[in-house]
């Protein structure tokens, strides 16, 4: 596996493999940490293109004031085994520097309006805001034909595919079904600031969304079936952020028209904040 620091070294891979061998590529942006939910997008982009390519960057832009920035966990040197394990052909390492020369308040930055301010954007000021700066800003350095993302993170998900449309770049975007550990926790990087009873409660997130769900098809009334989700988290130890439904496609208000609709939660439990989804059809 090729591990690449510099822009230079970068470049040079990508002139041998796409100029000159005309090999597409598929890439897998991460913030390290890697756990199985990772894993299963390097496997996807294996189906999608001749060369994987993963890129380890812990994104200043993204976090807040008081956020974990600072204690996120760092773990290269698993990440590179498990990366190799998994057959990648190359690891990008940028710096802070590397990705932002110029001083963080001069940086030019991509916002994709709208959507980015419901949700997790509501709740985290200028978090997408990062996150669009930095895929984009990582798009033009890696030079994809696909990238891959879990749909964990669905409105992440959601705002990098309208960005890569707004904006005509040519990749296309593949989104993941989300890893689940065994009681159905989605796998998260965050996890690991469970405690050990906080972990055995964490499933319950999900438990409550499929009650929400079964109710939807069921012809429940939404916000009767949303108030009675958010008592159960609350009893059960979280500290609700969010739960709603909207409507999948681009994450609007439902209506009761709509029929292809997605359940968007985020809780804190502890130190932690989880966030889970669900698609329903009704």
């Amino acid at each position: 596996m090729n591990i690449l620091e510099t822009r230079k070294d970068l470049q040079t891979l990508l002139k041998r493999w796409k100029d000159r061998d005309d090999l597409s590529v598929a890439f897998v942006p991460t913030m390290g940490n890697l756990h199985a939910g990772h894993l299963r997008l390097v496997e996807e982009a294996h189906q999608r293109a001749d060369r994987v390519l993963v890129s380890i960057f812990v994104n200043p832009l993204q976090f807040g004031a008081g956020e974990d920035f600072a204690s996120y966990p760092r773990t290269l040197d698993e990440d590179r085994r498990a990366l190799e394990d998994a057959g990648a052909h190359a690891l990008f390492l940028p710096s802070v520097q590397t990705l932002y020369p110029r001083p963080m308040e001069e940086m030019t930055r991509i916002r994709v309006p709208g959507i980015s301010e419901m949700l997790c954007g509501a709740s985290r000021p200028g978090h997408f805001e990062g996150v669009a700066t930095v895929v984009c800003k990582l798009f033009n350095l890696t030079r994809p034909d696909v990238a891959v993302f879990g749909e964990k993170d669905y409105q992440q998900l959601a705002i990098i595919r309208r960005m890569v449309a707004d904006l005509d770049m040519p990749v296309s975007i593949v989104g993941v079904p989300t890893v689940r550990e065994p009681d159905g926790l989605a796998m998260s990087s965050r996890n690991g600031y469970l405690t050990a009873e906080e972990r055995r409660r964490a499933a319950v997130l999900q438990q409550v969304l499929q009650t929400v769900s079964a109710g939807l098809r069921e012809g429940g009334e939404m916000q009767a079936l949303l108030s009675d989700a958010h008592g159960q988290l609350i009893e059960a130890g979280f500290r609700p952020d969010y739960l709603q439904v909207r409507r999948r496609s681009d994450l609007a208000e439902a209506v009761a028209e709509d029929r292809e609709l997605v359940i968007l939660a985020a809780a804190y439990l502890g130190r932690a904040r989880l966030i889970d989804n669900l698609s329903v059809d009704r």
